[in-house]
């Protein structure tokens, strides 16, 4: 009787303990200047390789499987599906997907929303003002602009979420962009990464 006890008691305080570990901390962060740039356009084919990012680490990165999201000009893909069918893009090795929230970036709070992969109809994300993550002024000012209020959430290659609000497309952030003043295609987005598997909470 008492060894069952024993027993008992080992196996909840193992539980308990191994309950705890798997619970990680989300990370929330600001990444500055991400450099998206790309060749072509204006009737052009437009060129150049994607600028990956991995949520795990934070970080841009090279390598062929261990990314999440791609930015290339105003474009955002994801490494989950399959090829939308631009030129240079990377291979997809994950399971990433995404969607888009409506709110503020504190009020979403969880990745439970519809989310779609990459495939030969376009990305996850639609490119296009007014589509997915930005307006186009056109002329004269020529200003990509975030849309307020729209929170790009992901699920992540290896089934961990995240989320992103793009603040600016150019560099340094300006409050004011100027289309012939600022350098485009520079990315700075805050995000919120939540490293626990298949957990969808956002905060």
């Amino acid at each position: 009787m008492n060894n069952i006890k024993y027993l008992f008691i080992f196996l909840l305080i193992f539980t308990s303990c191994s309950d705890d570990e798997e619970i990680l901390p989300s990370v929330s962060s600001t990444y500055s200047n991400l450099h998206a740039p790309q060749s072509g356009g204006m009737g052009q084919p437009i060129t150049g390789d994607f600028t990956k990012f991995d949520f795990s680490t934070g970080m841009t990165t090279t390598d062929a499987n261990d990314w999440d999201i791609a930015f290339r000009g105003t474009t955002i893909i994801v490494n989950g599906g399959a090829s939308t069918g631009t030129n240079d893009e990377p291979i997809r090795t994950g399971a990433a997907a995404a969607g888009i929230a409506s709110g503020t970036f504190a009020s979403v709070i969880s990745a439970d929303i519809a989310m779609t992969q990459d495939s030969a109809t376009g990305p996850a994300i639609q490119s296009g003002s007014g589509n997915g993550w930005y307006n186009y002024s056109g002329p004269p000012t020529f200003i990509i602009t975030p849309i307020p209020g729209k929170i790009l959430v992901f699920k992540t290659r290896d089934d961990r979420y995240a989320k992103v609000e793009i603040l600016s497309y150019y560099k340094d952030a300006p409050a004011v962009p100027n289309a012939r003043v600022h350098e485009s295609r520079y990315y700075t987005f805050n995000y919120l990464y939540n490293p626990n598997k298949g957990n969808t909470d956002l905060q």
